[in-house]
């Protein structure tokens, strides 16, 4: 494990303000405790709390699988992927927001896109391919993805039209992506 490179950083730190903003500041000074991120094996990143990786020092690196939580990893063409893993601090910090119904719950944790059909609300003023969080109507976060249409143009678009673009959800775990993931 290693501090990230500042091209490293520059690209998570792109791919988290899709989705939080400037709140990234937040998740690295904490009130609790201080976090950092760290990149492993596989080019997974971390996000883990500054005593836990001191901590981690302790143990040889073969023997280390895991400690914090992976945000996502960097593709073999430099690109930085967001895993499920990161919904969590996704969700505290996210800037926009779509609610489901109930019965496009089960599609969307199936792997496909939220229709307009579906929708039961969204946050104001959401541009065109803002990275956006997909909860339920009891607010429990279903996934993330990519807002296909603004806010605005939602209100004239047909039943069946895209309004967020599927990137990873909940039902990753059950439909055996477990390698991608960890």
């Amino acid at each position: 494990m290693r501090p990230l490179t500042e091209d490293e950083t520059k690209l998570l730190f792109q791919k988290l303000a899709e989705y939080i903003g400037r709140s990234i500041e937040k998740m690295i000074n904490r009130s609790d405790e201080r976090h950092c991120f760290r990149l492993a094996a596989k080019n997974r990143v971390y996000y883990v709390s500054e005593s836990v990786m001191k901590a981690s020092n302790s143990v040889a690196r073969e023997n280390l699988l895991s400690f914090g939580t992976c945000l996502g990893k960097f593709t073999k063409s430099g690109k930085f992927r967001l895993h499920i893993t990161a919904l969590d601090y996704l969700s505290q910090y996210a800037q926009y927001k779509v609610w489901v119904k109930p019965s496009a719950e089960m599609s969307f944790l199936y792997g496909n896109n939220v229709l307009k059909s579906g929708l039961a609300r969204i946050t104001e003023s959401t541009p065109q391919y803002a990275g956006i969080v997909v909860y339920s109507m009891s607010d429990i976060p279903l996934g993330f993805g990519v807002a296909s249409q603004g806010t605005d143009a939602c209100k004239d678009l047909e039943p069946m039209g895209n309004v967020v673009l599927h990137q990873a959800d909940i039902g990753e775990y059950l439909r055996g992506m477990e390698d991608d993931i960890f």
